[in-house]
């Protein structure tokens, strides 16, 4: 792939810490895309709430942000550096959430900055398990029977439907993060409460 030269700088955003849901490889890997990314001549600004990284040393980014991972705080930095593109890959589930926010409020949009590793419609699409599975669909490939659900009461059709053992999953997680296998219809019931406040709807 050729070096884009309309690029100049990159705003890499990191994981923070680990939790539960998320992977924990990511400060590795945003290591490496800083490292990648400066041997190609770009201004690498990072921004990641963990001190404890990698990541974060001095020497890794052009310019290091230790600093809450939220679009609000993401959108000072981007007004500060004025980067030309966010790198939000390497960052896990939160690096995501914070792009899409970020794209939702026009934050991109108003700075005139990119989003590269992903585009917004290919996260909505990993992420929304009906979009997902609509778009496997279209392509020929074969998925789980399943059905998405609004409420908990909504979830409990479905899997009467589907029968048991069911895998319970919130949309909106690519880390497995508020999911489970419910083998009963006693057993579902936590799992299904749970992904029930998830960030929109619950995938069976």
């Amino acid at each position: 792939m050729a070096k884009r030269t309309d690029i100049k700088s990159v705003l890499i955003i990191g994981a923070g810490p680990i939790v539960i849901g998320q992977a924990c490889e990511f400060d590795y890997s945003g290591a490496q895309a800083c490292k990648a990314l400066k041997e190609e001549g770009y201004r690498v600004i990072l921004v990641n709430s963990n001190p404890a990284t990698i990541m974060t040393d001095p020497n890794t980014a052009d310019a290091v942000y230790i600093e809450p991972i939220n679009w609000q705080t993401v959108e000072r930095i981007i007004a500060k550096e004025k980067p030309d593109a966010v790198l939000p890959t390497m960052g896990g589930q939160t690096a995501l959430n914070c792009a899409l926010d970020l794209a939702d409020h026009g934050v991109l949009d108003k700075y005139n900055v990119e989003l590269i590793g992903a585009k917004r419609e290919a996260i909505r699409m990993a992420e929304d398990r009906e979009l997902f599975k609509q778009a496997m669909s279209e392509i020929g490939l074969e998925s789980p029977r399943s059905g998405v659900a609004k409420s908990y009461e909504h979830a409990v059709e479905i899997q009467a439907e589907l029968g048991f053992p069911a895998i319970v999953r919130p949309s909106f997680t690519l880390g497995g993060s508020g999911g489970g296998i419910a083998t009963t219809s006693r057993s579902s019931r936590p799992s299904s409460s749970a992904v029930s406040s998830s960030r929109r709807r619950t995938k069976c």
